[in-house]
Formats: structure tokens, sequence, C-alpha cells
């Protein structure tokens, strides 16, 4: 018995090396941690469970009989995030590069196929240079039936993505069908077809971190939602933002314990609009004040920055924040800003998050590039996304709401449970130069009739009394009470039961 015992923890031991001593020399000299250290930090200590520890490929073209490593470049399992299950795979780039090949890929699938039975999160490192090309169509079905369960998985269990490495060819494709995917600056990439066929194909020379590195998909594509400096921090910062996801479609959103007061006025948000209409101010602020302890965590942070998504918690559980922020192109909707708020809007929805408005929009961007880009489109996601969701919505106007993003921005019409807006708020068509200019175009040539008419308009129009009036506004709220009103919205919502009618699927304009 003792020999048998000496021997399992010999394997064992093997293929914890991975790759070998060597290659995990070189992983740790790239500035990178090895499958094996990214998991042992990620989860809690000693919660982690390995599945298929001794799995290989059965590969035997081109040598590959004679070099098998057990693990085959992945290492799987399950454990817990402050005490919550979760599911993981990370890619080993000790070995094989972290390619896929059929094994590797049946590894995969079934900690997929685990976390979809049990209703828990799967979370994916990647750090691979794509299928394994000695397996040819054996590695190219091994990613498909990955993409599957990708796909199945979707709206029912949280899918998160770290790209810590090079991610490549296939591997990029289960990345973008998650709902979320975070990157380690300077080290990881992510492209389909990496610098060397983009010079045979295109003649242009780029690096790896020009075609696809952290800074390109958190600014320029939208691929990523967060980079982070190194591996450590990548890892902890994930850690935090699972804190504020339930764990599956069914599950209640995530509770802690709230130390601060509900009922404290904040007098110094009866001073965040300026007297001038034009003049900008931070959005932020307001959401740092709203949320519990000003515990907020950003998604997409360095990208279209005219709105704000993310998460934070009020009375200790969760909602997502999506306000216009006037401090970049004074809030105004275009396409990238649609496409952002809609993606975010809809994970809320799935998971049961109750969403809360930030409004001041003074419209949407106009101009050729963005008419020729498809703004009417992509603006009508966030309409469509705003329209169907379910879960509690609740919205403040605090400036400008003009046009048809008054509409947009969760307003009553979309099925707003709580419109509330601030004495500042300006409710109309549009501003008021703009609208008298139009209205009274007869007088443009006589200032003081112009300017009369302004007065008038501004007057009439620019406040939230007349959408009060209406019923569109539930209530005219004092600033400094927004915490407070918001808090017993949530409170009353919470056993809120709205369904859709029943349809296979929904056709949302993509």
């Amino acid at each position: 018995m003792k020999e048998i015992l000496q021997e399992l923890e010999r394997r064992r031991e093997i293929a914890r090396l991975g790759g070998g001593q060597a290659r995990i020399d070189a992983q740790h000299a790239r500035g990178k941690l090895t499958a094996r250290e990214r998991i042992d930090i990620f989860l809690d200590e000693g919660s982690f469970e390995e599945f298929d520890m001794f799995v290989e490929h059965r590969s035997t073209d081109f040598g590959m009989d004679k070099s098998k490593i057990a693990g085959d470049g992945v290492v799987t399992g399950w454990g817990t995030v402050n005490g919550r299950t979760v599911f993981v795979f990370a890619k080993d780039f000790t070995v094989f590069g972290g390619s896929l090949s059929e094994a590797h890929a049946e590894k995969i699938t079934k900690v997929q196929d685990m976390a979809l039975k049990n209703r828990a999160p799967i979370i994916g490192i990647y750090d691979a240079g794509g299928a394994r090309i000695q397996e040819g169509v054996a590695a190219l079905g091994g990613y498909a039936e990955v993409f599957q369960r990708n796909v199945l998985a979707s709206g029912v269990i949280p899918q998160i993505s770290i790209i810590m490495g090079p991610c490549a060819g296939g591997d990029v494709y289960s990345p973008a069908m998650t709902d979320f995917i975070f990157m380690v600056r300077d080290t990881s990439y992510m492209f389909v077809t990496g610098p060397d066929v983009v010079k045979t194909v295109t003649n242009e020379t780029v690096t790896s971190e020009q075609l696809g590195g952290a800074s390109v998909h958190t600014t320029k594509s939208s691929i990523a939602d967060a980079a982070y400096d190194n591996d450590v921090d990548t890892l902890l910062q994930v850690r935090r933002f699972i804190d504020f996801l339930p764990q599956s479609n069914t599950a209640t959103v995530p509770e802690i314990e709230c130390y601060q007061s509900v009922t404290e006025a904040d007098n110094s948000l009866d001073t965040l609009i300026p007297a001038n209409a034009n003049k900008p101010y931070d959005i932020k602020e307001l959401i740092l004040k709203v949320a519990d302890e000003g515990d907020f965590f950003e998604i997409q942070e360095s990208f279209a920055k005219n709105i704000v998504c993310g998460f934070g918690r009020i009375e200790g559980a969760t909602v997502g924040f999506v306000a216009n922020q006037p401090m970049v192109l004074a809030g105004v909707l275009d396409s990238d800003a649609s496409r952002k708020a809609a993606r975010f809007v809809r994970f809320c929805d799935c998971f049961n998050i109750p969403i809360v408005t930030f409004v001041d929009v003074p419209g949407f961007l106009p101009g050729t590039a963005q008419e020729y880009g498809g703004l009417i489109k992509h603006g009508a996601k966030l309409l469509f996304a705003y329209a169907e969701a379910t879960v509690p919505k609740l919205t403040v106007i605090t400036r400008k709401a003009f046009g048809g993003a008054y509409d947009v921005m969760a307003s009553k019409h979309l099925r707003g449970d709580l419109n509330y807006a601030w004495p500042t708020a300006q409710i109309a068509v549009m501003g008021a130069k703009g609208a008298v200019e139009i209205i009274f175009r007869k007088d443009i040539a006589d200032p003081e009739k112009i300017a009369a008419h302004t007065k008038m308009y501004e007057d009439r129009f620019l406040s939230p009394f007349v959408a009060a009036e209406r019923g569109y506004i539930d209530e005219v709220i004092m600033p400094h009470s927004t915490r407070r009103r918001l808090a017993q919205g949530l409170r009353m919502l919470r056993n809120k039961d709205l369904t859709n009618p029943w349809k296979k699927h929904d056709n949302i304009p993509l």
C-alpha cells in the first residue's frame, strides 16, 4: 500500500511541474505566473479541487506519441472565492505552449458542463498559442465543443475570461462569447491572426502589442473590460469583481453587511450641478456617493468614456449603475456608448441585478461619421436593452434629458419602475436655443425677441415639472436625498415580478 501511495504522489509531483522546471523558469522570466500559481492566488487558500490531472493527448502523428505530459496543457477544477463556489480552467503555457488538443478540449468541456449543472460561475485563464497543429481537425472540433457550451451557458451562469498571455486563433472566440474579459498590460494579447500572418497577407508591420494588446482592447476595440499591471493584481481584482455577481440566473444577488447609513443626507450633492447648464461635472462623484462605502467596480472605463457602467452596492446588495458622463462629449450618446451600455444592461437583466440610471444627456451625437457607422442601429441596441429588461429599473435625471435620448435612458415609457428628477432637470425635445430657432424662425433676425422666446421656452419646458405633471417623472427629489430614495425604492422592488411574452429568443438589432 505504501508503495502505491508513493507512486501516486510521484505522479502528482510530475504533473504539477507541467512542462518542467526550465519552462517554469522561462515563464517567470517573462513576468508571468504558471497556471497553478494563478489558480492558487485566485481561489481561497486550500479550496482547489483538481480534475483530470493525469489526462494525456492521444495523438501519434509527427512524433507526438513520444511527447506526452500529464494534464496536457490545461489545469481544471473547482474551488471557492470568498466562500462561494466557482469552476476554473487555466491554460498551461509550459506544456506545448498551452495549445489546444482534443484531450485538452475535453478537460475544458467537462468543467463547463459541471459549472452549468451546478449553476456556478466559470472562469477561464488564458495563456496559449491556439490549436495544436499536429492534431489538425481534432483540435478544431475541440474548439467548437467549447464554443457550443459557451453559448448554452450564456445568460445562465456568469462566464469570465482572464487573458494572461498570448491568446490567438480559436482561443479568442471562447472569451469573446463570455460575459467579461480582463487582460494584463504588456504581457497579454488577443488576435485572430498574429503579426506574422498580418505581414504576409496585408504587408502591415505590427507588434503583438499594437495588434492586440491590452491598450488596444480596452480603448479601441472594446473587447476587454479592464486591464491591470501584472498577474497578481489582475487575479485579485477579478476576485473582488466576482463578489458582485450572483451564482446564476436563478440565484439572488449577493449581499454583504452594509455599514453606511442610507438615511443620512449628503448635502454636497445639492451643489453638484453647476449654475451654467453647459458646464461639465463628474457623474462618478454621484455614483461614489450613492454606492455603499464608495465601492464601485467600473466596466470598460477606458472605452466610450461618455457613459459610465459598473457595479456597486446599495444597502449591501449589488446594483448596476449606468450614467451619462458630462465630462466627456457633454455626455452625448454615440455608437460606442450605446453598445457599451446595452451589453451591460443586458448582463444585469440576465442575472437579476437591479439597474440604477443617472441621466444627463443632450441627445445623440450628430455627424456623417456616426450615421455612416450605424448610429441608428447601435442606439437601438440600448433602447432595446432597456425596454427588454424586467429587473428593477430606477432612473434619476440630474440635468439634461433631450430628444430621443430621454426615451432611451430608462424612461418611464420603457417600463421604468421609479423615475426621479432633480430640480435641475431639463426634459425637452431639445435645448432652448435650437428649439426657439425652429419654432420662431421668422424672428431670428431680432435678438431681443429671440431672447424673450428663449426665456419663455426655458421657463415652460426646461424643468422637470412638465414631465411630472404627466406622470413621466414619479417625483422631483432633492439631490441630497438620492441615496435614501434609491435604497427605499430597491427595497420596495425586491419582489418585482414581470415577464415578457414567450419567445424562442429576441432579435436584438446586432
